[in-house]
């Protein structure tokens, strides 16, 4: 059938299909699996006025349950403040898509120059792109541009303790570009430096991948990591969520050449997965391979400030297949999203978000000890906002009772482990009726 919202005729589907060797939409998705296959006509209402069309979805919404979310593993749930969907709704913000004509784009132009700039602050870099889909690709790219910058070198080592979703993702760009992936171990919850330095000194490593809050929430002590990967001419690269970054050592103060990760914490709604945002940042030298855009500030021939696109390659439009990367437009939205939060908060704002999660995380995690259900998977370790915790009972048992009490409790690790996270969403009551869930199962004993 024709949809008339949708601008292809027949014959444009036949030149297209043509194109691809195929004879119809049929045999074009037949890699799909049949078990994924529609095999009925969409279950869809009949014509409705505009009330009726709002209506009903306000009663599909209403089939969702609110729970009280201590779910992490890295994305957050954070508060986002009024003014910042305000902001995103003026019109020179909201509607300047394109930067290439500095003269219409001058709202784009300075949001993406304000984001950079608090971005390259927040990390301790030289400079950043505006900007990347999402942390994983982030830190693809980032894993692609230390290859690029040794030349001859395709081998990256990634710790264990970067988050998997990242890895993930990470492995797949390797795949399709040549890249040598290797694991480095973990031990006790963080990086195993005596395995770091034995792939080290076999050496043909462009770069080293770690992450700080790992995912397991865990602080790495990176003393001397930098040294040790410079020494053997390759680059590292610290992947973590950005809020994170207004309370704990930057990456630039490790000595990290590149710095890539989630900036979702920095006031997005979690939204049933995205739209999220990507950052990616690095020293001055790698800037050339970067992918992406830079916008800088100048003046006109009055003297006023204004802001230009300063670097950009050609490549990314014209010559793809020597492109630094295909990614040519930002997450421009998600880049203003961030460059409100952060004008608002301010450095003391960021600072007592994370004051808040750590209080929160660390009073929940030891009320949660005291009820002998529970125990800190790695003692003696540092964390900000999230947590490992062994548990007695199963952790299906706690998921189910929890969120019979209006609680999301953490993410799942293991039939006896649960990551926990805790945030300036959660008041003292919300710390506290999750200690009572816990308190009241029957305490099973643990599985060996």
């Amino acid at each position: 059938m024709l949809h008339r919202y949708l601008p292809h005729t027949p014959e444009d589907i036949a030149a297209m299909l043509d194109k691809c060797g195929m004879k119809s939409l049929d045999e074009l998705y037949s890699d799909v699996p049949e078990e994924l296959l529609l095999k009925r006509d969409y279950d869809l209402p009949d014509e409705m006025s505009e009330k009726e069309v709002r209506d009903f979805f306000r009663s599909l919404a209403d089939n969702n349950r609110r729970l009280t979310c201590f779910a992490g593993a890295g994305y957050y749930d954070h508060y986002t403040p009024a003014v910042v969907k305000s902001v995103l709704q003026r019109s020179e913000f909201l509607t300047a898509y394109t930067p290439y004509q500095p003269e219409i784009s001058q709202g784009t132009l300075q949001y993406i120059f304000e984001y950079q700039s608090m971005m390259a602050s927040l990390t301790g870099l030289d400079v950043s792109n505006a900007s990347m889909y999402d942390g994983a690709t982030a830190t693809a790219e980032a894993m692609l541009m230390t290859v690029a910058a040794s030349r001859k070198r395709n081998r990256v080592l990634i710790s264990d303790t970067v988050l998997p979703q990242v890895k993930a993702v990470i492995a797949t760009y390797a795949r399709y570009h040549g890249v040598r992936l290797d694991l480095i171990p973990e031990c006790y919850g963080a990086t195993s430096r005596q395995h770091l330095d034995e792939m080290l000194a076999e050496g043909d490593v462009a770069g080293v991948i770690v992450a700080s809050p790992n995912r397991f929430g865990i602080l790495e002590d990176f003393s001397g990591v930098a040294d040790a990967v410079h020494g053997a001419k390759a680059l590292l690269v610290m992947n973590s969520p950005a809020s994170a970054l207004g309370a704990i050592k930057s990456p630039g103060e490790w000595g990290a050449d590149i710095a890539a990760g989630d900036a979702q914490s920095l006031g997005m709604p979690l939204n049933f997965g995205g739209p999220y945002l990507g950052y990616l940042c690095a020293v001055k030298s790698l800037m050339r391979k970067m992918p992406g855009r830079i916008v800088g500030a100048t003046v006109d021939d009055s003297g006023k400030r204004v802001f230009v696109l300063t670097l950009q390659a050609r490549e990314q439009h014209i010559r793809r297949e020597k492109a630094t990367s295909n990614i040519c437009s930002n997450q421009g939205l998600m880049a203003l999203f961030v460059s409100v939060y952060l004008s608002l908060l301010g450095a003391k704002g960021l600072k007592e978000v994370n004051r808040l999660g750590y209080a929160g995380a660390h009073y929940l995690a030891e009320r949660l000890a005291a009820t002998g259900k529970m125990e800190l998977t790695y003692p003696g370790t540092s964390y900000l906002n999230e947590f490992v915790m062994t548990t007695v009972d199963k952790v299906d048992d706690i998921m189910a009772a929890s969120v019979a009490a209006g609680i999301l409790p953490g993410v799942k690790l293991g039939d006896h482990e649960i990551m926990i996270a805790v945030t300036e969403m959660q008041s003292r009551a919300d710390l506290d009726r999750y200690v009572e869930v816990i308190s009241s199962l029957s305490g099973d004993v643990k599985d060996n």
